[in-house]
């Protein structure tokens, strides 16, 4: 049997001896061969041999080498199966997770709750539902004030659950969307509902600057693509938009959709409708005004073809008719029809070099070395501790974040999504979406098993409620640790204790949303050394422009007539770090040059003036002080201490905000379209007293209300002091995005790719990384040429077993439940994708 080594869990490998004079064998049964028997053999050796060689050489003669099994059984090498990749149960500091998702039961009881006649709202169900109904859009959970969650994990009593409830009163006299906490539950003569509004600047929130609840609501936008106009899309552009399966030509809208909810317009590209689309737009665009409850009253505002402008649909037909429609120039062609196949995700080229082998997967050969409570959600890792949440607006957000006992951050959260556009038609330079309207958490997407996550990560699902329904995603959240394939510290001495190196490690917690054609990627990602590193990237098509020479400046060409268009990502995050306690201050750390006189450097050759940097360190008091860029060339950092809690040395601990990769903040201000709904992307970060009443920097109707925002984040800022006080600090990511060839069909990873990290300064009395055990220290041999002796602190390396074969790839559709809580039939993919892109690609229905 195998031993077990105590504390390590894992076995070691049983010791073979490869001594063939071992004392037990017994000699004397070993058989004898006459030279008959040799004969034998020698012949049987010979033609193996030439078998051997025969097959070497059909081998050589490949191209490419092939991908083979070692002939040996994994019992003669004396190797056990790997441990499953299943992660530890966890031990979360309370049972229950006070910011866990609502589940499926509850937010049906709440439905139902709701409908009854005597909460008197007048309800139609979303699936059914028209504009000018009462629909409820969302039912989640509301996070119970820190106060009560602190007092819970300290031992207390669990606080009071409630839900948010969010109604699209469309069938009011004048319609209106309201927000409202309901609770507390689960539902009980005691749960009541009262308007949620001490969390908004704007007491009223305008209908025009409402949400998506079905398909139907652009139904009526069709009737704006005529039978006519079909025709002469067909003549100008050889594609058809008539409401047919076969048709060549979709939708896709821009927004804002408002400015301060008084009308809802948007403009409407025409894109060929194929994979991609978003990359194939045709030189036509519509206005449109969709405002209020009555499709009767839409109308079409404007068209613009060619860079012509029409007044209305029928003023562009008729100079269509007439002959003065000056038409796109003929494009040089070859006499065959335009191959778009450039903008799927099929594989094209030449393979790679031993390119047809798989590449190499991280396995932890010892079993998971993370725990996970599934039924709270709650992650712990060498030393670290965190609960998940998720919600509809932004998804994923961490809470309760512990390093050795003690809280680093209460709440870890991104807040908003921008996108900011430039280009020389209609579209693209009015678009400035904010995807939190969209929903991102609604949008996040199950993983990949082994592409977007690696093999042995473990997964959790995600509950998210939509006005049709609510979907349970099953792999919406990965988990997993990785060797960062760089060592945390190392250095190679001479004296004794100063040559080793400590193995770097890193858990991540991962998911994927997809808004449309954009793909982000959420990583938070925890360090043996105390550092956390919050990054956001990117993939998925761009929103690309129709190329021509005109477009010049904004942008590159990536196709014929495609084009990537310039714009900015900016991505907000709250953190609300609580460093030894919640009474905190910020901390402004400046390098700057300095000349100086030195007296002993008096009548030496270099002169008696040294240059030289300088540290200047400064507590910045109130809040209109406290909205921040990085310091010129990096040279400091900013970063949350707290000053009556010093470590060994007097000093007080604190945590640094470090730019990580594309620290940047949005290029364009003072856009109408972004007029003062997004203003936290105007600086790199921003720090403000912790209110409960200031819970986010944005809503889901900030993106269509820029003149009169919901959450208007400089509201925050009214001078109060922020020396010892509990602080948030809003810490932005993103990307200029200068689009280039090689983002078609899709952006990369590599480069679209934003982060900052949050490490110990001064927290620790030292580097707490030298605790791990996964470490090596070096001494010096006793004789010159003999190899260094080394201690890895009982944690071998060479540990090896067989690994378990990950299971076969398999991609499922999500769970989706009705209003009654029952398990609905797969939708088509049609319809699957109808709701997930929404207003970014809309196939015309008549």
């Amino acid at each position: 049997m195998p031993m077990t080594m105590n504390g390590q869990g894992y076995q070691l490998l049983p010791v073979k001896s490869n001594d063939s004079s071992r004392e037990d064998d017994d000699v004397s049964s070993a058989p004898s061969f006459t030279r008959r028997d040799v004969g034998r053999r020698f012949r049987l050796g010979f033609l193996i041999s030439l078998a051997v060689i025969t097959l070497c050489a059909l081998f050589l003669k490949r191209d490419k080498p092939l991908l083979t099994h070692s002939p040996i059984n994994d019992d003669d090498l004396g190797l056990d199966k790997c441990a499953a990749p299943l992660a530890l149960a966890a031990k979360p500091p309370a049972p229950t997770n006070p910011w866990a998702s609502l589940t499926i039961s509850e937010i049906a009881i709440i439905q139902k709750w709701l409908e009854a006649p005597e909460r008197k709202l007048n309800l139609t169900r979303g699936s059914d539902s028209v504009l000018s109904d009462n629909v409820v859009y969302l039912i989640e959970a509301y996070y119970p004030p820190k106060a009560d969650a602190l007092a819970y994990l300290a031992g207390g009593n669990a606080p009071d659950r409630y839900s948010r409830v969010i109604i699209h009163h469309g069938g009011l006299e004048f319609p209106t969307i309201k927000n409202y906490l309901v609770g507390p539950l689960p539902v009980s003569e005691r749960t009541t509902m009262r308007l949620l509004t001490e969390i908004y600047h704007e007491s009223e929130i305008p209908f025009n600057a409402r949400g998506f609840v079905n398909i139907a609501e652009l139904h009526d936008v069709f009737k704006f693509i005529s039978s006519e106009l079909s025709d002469a899309l067909e003549d100008l552009f050889g594609a058809t938009a008539r409401g047919n399966d076969n048709d060549t030509l979709i939708a896709s809208a821009g927004g804002p959709f408002s400015f301060d909810g008084n009308t809802r317009k948007t403009w409407f590209s025409l894109r060929r409708n194929l994979p991609g689309p978003w990359l194939l737009p045709i030189n036509f665009w519509q206005y449109l005004d969709v405002s209020g409850t009555d499709p009767s009253l839409w109308k079409a505002l404007k068209v613009v073809y060619n860079h012509q402008i029409f007044g209305s649909t029928e003023e562009f037909l008729q100079s269509y008719r007439n002959g003065t429609l000056i038409r796109v120039p003929e494009q040089q062609s070859s006499g065959k029809p335009e191959d778009f196949s450039w903008s799927t995700r099929k594989r094209v080229g030449t393979p790679r070099d031993l390119d047809h082998l798989p590449g190499p997967r991280s396995v932890s050969f010892a079993g998971l070395r993370f725990r996970v409570d599934q039924a709270s959600q709650y992650v712990s890792w060498m030393g670290w501790g965190m609960y998940l949440g998720f919600d509809r607006d932004m998804g994923l957000n961490l809470w309760d974040i512990t390093l050795k006992g003690e809280r680093i951050i209460y709440q870890l959260a991104p807040q908003e999504a921008i996108a900011q556009y430039a280009g020389n038609d209609p579209l693209q330079s009015t678009t400035a979406w904010q995807d939190r309207h969209f929903g991102m958490g609604l949008a996040v997407r199950d993983m990949l098993p082994g592409y977007d996550c690696p093999h042995e990560a473990v997964y959790l699902p995600a509950t998210t409620h939509s006005a049709l329904g609510a979907f349970v995603r099953e792999k919406a959240i990965c988990v997993f640790e990785q060797d960062t394939g760089r060592p945390v510290t190392r250095h190679t001495g001479y004296m004794e204790g100063e040559f080793g190196a400590v193995k770097g490690y890193m858990l991540t917690v991962r998911s994927i949303s997809v808004v449309g054609n954009y793909d982000y990627g959420f990583d938070y990602m925890f360090h043996i050394d105390g550092t956390m590193e919050v990054r956001l990237s990117a993939s998925g098509y761009l929103q690309g422009g129709y190329w021509e020479p005109v477009q010049e400046g904004y942008g590159g060409r990536i196709r014929e007539h495609s084009m990537g268009n310039l714009h900015d990502h900016v991505i907000n995050y709250k953190v609300d770090l609580d460093i030894a306690g919640s009474e905190n201050s910020l901390l402004e750390t400046i390098a700057a040059q300095e000349i100086i006189e030195q007296p002993w450097l008096e009548d030496d050759e270099w002169g008696s003036t040294v240059i030289q940097q300088n540290i200047t360190r400064r507590i910045i008091e109130t809040e209109d002080e406290a909205l921040l860029k990085y310091p010129t060339n990096f040279q400091g950092h900013y970063s949350i201490v707290n000053q009556n809690k010093t470590n060994a040395w007097g000093v007080p601990r604190g945590y640094a905000i470090h730019a990580g990769y594309n620290p940047i903040h949005n290029t364009v201000v003072g856009s109408r379209r972004l007029l003062n709904n997004a203003n936290w992307a105007r600086y790199n970060l921003a720090v403000s007293l912790r209110k409960e009443t200031e819970p986010s920097s944005s809503s889901m109707w900030n993106m269509n209300l820029p003149g009169k925002p919901t959450v208007d984040f400089h509201k925050f800022f009214d001078g109060e002091n922020i020396t010892q006080d509990d602080l948030v600090v809003w810490v932005n990511v993103g990307t200029h995005h200068l689009p280039q060839a090689e983002d078609s069909p899709n952006t990369k990873t590599t480069v679209a790719m934003s982060s900052f990290l949050l490490t110990p300064l001064n927290y620790f009395d030292s580097d707490i990384s030298l605790d791990s055990t996964n470490a090596i220290l070096l001494s010096a041999p006793s004789r010159p040429g003999e190899p260094w002796g080394f201690d890895d602190y009982g944690v071998k390396q060479d540990f090896t077993c067989v690994p378990e074969t990950p299971p076969p790839f398999e991609y499922v559709d999500p769970k989706v439940y009705d209003e009654d809580g029952r398990l609905k039939e797969s939708g088509s993919v049609e319809d699957m994708r109808k709701m997930a892109e929404m207003y970014h690609r809309i196939k015309v229905e008549l």
